[in-house]
């Protein structure tokens, strides 16, 4: 056996064990609330490991995005942002049913390519967009006062469930979150 080897062999395991420790010993100090006497000595090594290790750490925390996903995230921020716009009174009826459709459309794509990701807001959304047809169907049949105000409040669910779906997208997909437009 050549020592040369043996040597930087046990170097490597050595510096490997070390770096484990002092992730290790990164963890616990985050975890911890107050500082102890130790702590002043392990800030240097704190420094040392986070540098060398954030390359490493980088692709788990920032997975590629899925072009399709995004463009579909982008299209459904766009559709909803349409969808705002509309002026609720009883004429904008058929406008804000094509808005709706719009978004259901978007919608649609979105979920075919998340494959089950942000089901829970994917299904809020869907629910708040069925509520909102609901409401401009009463608007359309009985124009009033109280079915506008039933219209005005299913959009701001429609918003709110959006926002959440969009949230959760933008930690794949940051650029859906930031263009309005497709």
């Amino acid at each position: 056996m050549n020592p040369g080897i043996v040597t930087r062999t046990a170097r490597r395991k050595l510096a490997l064990a070390a770096c484990g420790l002092a992730a290790c010993g990164l963890a616990l100090l985050a975890g911890c609330a107050s500082g102890s006497a130790t702590s002043g000595s392990s800030p240097p090594a704190a420094a040392s490991v986070t540098s060398s290790s954030a390359p490493a750490s980088a692709p788990a925390v920032a997975p590629p995005s899925n072009p399709a996903l995004c463009a579909n995230a982008a299209a459904l921020r766009a559709s909803v942002n349409q969808l705002r716009q509309v002026k609720v009174q009883a004429g904008a009826v058929s406008q804000i049913t094509a808005n709706i459709n719009d978004v259901r459309a978007a919608l649609t794509k979105l979920v075919n390519d998340a494959h089950g990701q942000w089901q829970a807001q994917t299904s809020a959304l869907s629910s708040a967009l069925d509520t909102l047809k609901t409401s401009v169907s009463s608007l359309g049949t009985s124009p009033g006062v109280s079915t506008v105000s039933g219209v005005v409040s299913s959009l701001g669910q429609v918003n709110t469930a959006a926002q959440n779906l969009l949230a959760a997208v933008n930690t794949d997909c940051p650029a859906a979150s930031s263009s309005p437009s497709a």
